[in-house]
């Protein structure tokens, strides 16, 4: 019997049948899927990885895989046929090893981002990628959905840290590639093919990571802007006078401000009476170059005012207001979210016309469009209006997704810029995606998951 074999593979400590334990691990975050399944295995090695996957191969039985489930699009979550296996990488949490002169290290799928975070700190480097998540998202999720984060601008996103991976693929075998080689043009580069497929196409158990020199002298500004349209000015303009040591660069409308105020109200900042925000962080500052930069824009009335963080605990507080932002619009009430991105020159005309767009299909919908505005990333979320049911605003879910989805196009923009595919966009997908695309997926699927048992029904159908 399957269960049987996947409990003697793991161990005692290593599966979880019960119910009410299974219960975070078949919802996401906003609560918008919820599955069930067989049973909840936890391995803790690679080759354990490797025969749970031959082992269900060998009965077609799907294998689902979670890492610490924090996603917003619903790839991490079973079916709700309680048919399926999940695969839990929790406890796959070890750094493997950690070389300082070579800026690398090799972190199992199931390390936090935080914990990776923290050992390159403390060999006294630095590790980019940061989420709001961070303490709780894990490094092989992070990688499967090849997430962005705050730092993209200066440093790319998932994939751009990664410099080799170990999988396991869907016959059971296991493909090495934790290479630390920052040239390698020996045919095709298989890491970025796994990178971003959201474990359809393979198990991401390790990954050797890129590390960077300790950041120094950073500076973190909160920027008050008259109009959104200010957003772009400013950033070429420091872009222009700081070169690359722009780190960070997050759009934030008046209303998340509120938001966070009203509902977090210990977190929240003493911000300006304007209707956006930029908040920016610099690095390698040796004098007063950002705060003379910003007063530049001030005076040049690319910005109209500013907060400058004086100490890193100030800046934290700074920033904790920014990451809390997606809590606050929950405990607001009924929300969706889109995840898009367009060219950072046409940021302010997207919203404009995504804003109009969605209230002249539903009047009195809150707009909340916040991100990481340095990439061309918009979180294009919206709150229920308030005289609506929550329910009922809910079920205008796909009508409004493609009212802003239709804009994002106008752009030639995308409709998933880093929290993925998942079940939420799959059909979408193939509305926005041309028909070469999506055969080319097909086709990769076909070839590196044949029978269809590596996370089925997410990103492709």
């Amino acid at each position: 019997m399957l269960i049987d074999r996947l409990k003697k593979i793991v161990g005692e400590a290593g599966w979880i049948t019960d119910e009410q334990t299974l219960e975070p691990h078949l919802t996401e975050w906003r609560d918008t899927w919820r599955g069930r399944t067989l049973i909840m295995v936890s391995p803790d090695t690679t080759e354990k990885v490797a025969k749970i996957v031959r082992a269900c191969a060998e009965v077609g039985t799907a294998v689902v895989p979670q890492g610490g489930n924090t996603g917003l699009c619903g790839g991490a979550i079973p079916d709700r046929s309680g048919k399926q296996v999940l695969l839990s990488l929790s406890r796959m949490n070890r750094i493997r090893s950690l070389d300082p002169n070579g800026h690398s290290l090799v972190a199992e799928a199931g390390c936090t981002l935080g914990s990776v975070q923290h050992a390159a700190e403390d060999a006294g480097r630095f590790f980019p990628l940061s989420l709001a998540a961070e303490d709780s998202c894990q490094i092989g999720g992070n990688l499967s959905t090849n997430a962005g984060g705050i730092n993209v601008l200066r440093y790319g996103t998932a994939r751009d840290q990664a410099l080799g991976l170990e999988v396991v693929l869907a016959n059971g075998g296991i493909w090495n590639g934790l290479r630390t080689l920052r040239k390698d043009t020996a045919g095709y580069d298989l890491k970025q093919v796994f990178i971003g497929s959201e474990g359809t196409l393979g198990i991401i158990t390790a990954a050797t990571l890129r590390l960077h020199p300790a950041i120094r002298n950073p500076k973190t500004v909160l920027v008050a802007l008259n109009g959104v349209g200010q957003a772009t000015g400013l950033l070429a303009m420091l872009r222009h006078r700081l070169s690359d040591r722009i780190q960070a660069f997050e759009l934030i409308p008046d209303r998340a401000i509120r938001y966070v105020s009203r509902h977090f109200p210990e977190q929240s900042v003493p911000a300006p009476d304007h209707p956006w925000f930029v908040l920016l962080e610099s690095v390698g500052d040796e004098g007063d170059e950002t705060e003379s930069s910003i007063m530049v824009a001030i005076d040049s009335e690319v910005a109209a005012d500013a907060i400058v963080a004086k100490n890193r605990s100030e800046a934290e507080v700074l920033w904790l207001m920014r990451h809390t932002i997606s809590e606050s619009q929950k405990r607001e009430g009924a929300s969706l979210k889109h995840d898009v991105s367009v060219p950072v020159a046409d940021i302010a005309a997207f919203i404009d016309q995504a804003s109009s767009a969605v209230l002249a299909c539903l009047p009195g919908t809150r707009v909340v469009p916040f991100g990481h505005a340095g990439d061309g990333n918009i979180h294009f979320n919206l709150s229920q209006p308030r005289e609506m049911d929550a329910e009922d605003f809910l079920s205008r879910r796909e009508q409004l997704a493609f009212v802003v989805y239709d804009v994002v196009e106008r752009f030639k923009g995308s409709i998933s810029a880093e929290h993925g595919v998942g079940q939420a966009k799959r059909n979408d997908l193939k509305r926005y995606k041309s028909e070469v695309e999506i055969s080319l997926m097909r086709t990769l699927k076909q070839a590196f998951d044949p029978n269809n048992l590596l996370n089925p029904g997410k990103v492709i159908l």
